[in-house]
């Protein structure tokens, strides 16, 4: 395996900093969402037009990318984010795939095609630079930093998928009590985009499937109507999440063909 602190350039970084980064990284989104969306009326994941893109995506995204790329930069931790040498069996390749297929089939294509080229290109790079950040500071900086301090493979999942969850929970200040059960589907999500990491044997991959399935369900909130192609994301979730915990110890390669133990 290739160990994550192996450079002289790596810092170590305890899970109590890795914490407080997040929570600052927090700060950063809402804060740059509120001073950019001042004095307009938005809910959260509805896009109607090409300022509120602007004013509700792509700044206080980019301003929470950019405190991510410092991170990284400072950590020293650009290889061992960007390549993952702790595969899985085959048969794991379909979670990306099936969520792939998901954009696909549930993406509002008509009402994009309403609001132009520049709306959808707009929508589309903002939903990629969500994929780009969240995969950064979460599938990255996090798994790496649990990584690094010693947790089995299983628990860097389950603690990194847990806080993804959570980072998600500053959503209660402005959906209220429903945001509790995006908790739990965005934490169930981050499972499926940490396998995707191991997949891709990097995370590159996962930042363009989190970046796509983004975009194909909040086109979903495009119309006036819920459209009704939305529930191919609630049912990938199911199943995907069945399938995952029905078949959960055949994830992982046998012993005999790790390289990383």
């Amino acid at each position: 395996m290739t160990n994550p602190q192996a450079s002289n350039r790596e810092r170590k970084l305890s899970i109590g900093a890795l914490i407080v980064l997040i929570i600052v990284y927090l700060v950063i989104v809402q804060g740059a969402l509120t001073l950019a969306t001042s004095g307009m009326d938005i809910e959260y994941g509805k896009f109607p037009d090409t300022e509120t893109v602007v004013r509700a995506l792509v700044i206080p995204v980019g301003a929470s990318m950019v405190f991510a790329l410092l991170v990284a930069t400072v950590l020293g931790w650009w290889a061992p984010i960007w390549k993952d040498d702790r595969p899985v069996r085959r048969w794991v390749r379909i979670v990306p795939i099936v969520m792939v297929a998901a954009v696909i089939v549930g993406t509002n294509y008509s009402n994009l095609g309403d609001r132009g080229l520049t709306y959808t290109a707009l929508f589309l790079i903002g939903a990629l630079m969500v994929g780009f950040t969240e995969e950064l500071m979460f599938r990255g900086i996090g798994v790496v930093a649990f990584r690094s301090n010693g947790f089995a493979e299983a628990k860097v999942a389950l603690w990194t998928c847990v806080i993804f969850g959570l980072a998600h929970g500053t959503n209660l200040f402005t959906e209220g009590p429903k945001a509790f059960m995006q908790v739990v589907v965005t934490a169930l999500a981050g499972y499926f985009l940490y396998l995707t990491r191991r997949v891709g044997a990097g995370i590159l991959v996962a930042m363009i499937v989190h970046g796509l399935w983004d975009f194909g369900l909040f086109t979903g909130n495009l119309g006036n109507d819920l459209y009704a192609l939305t529930a191919i994301f609630v049912l990938v979730d199911i199943v995907l999440g069945v399938t995952l915990l029905v078949c959960r110890r055949k994830i992982e390669l046998p012993v005999a063909e790790r390289s990383w133990t």
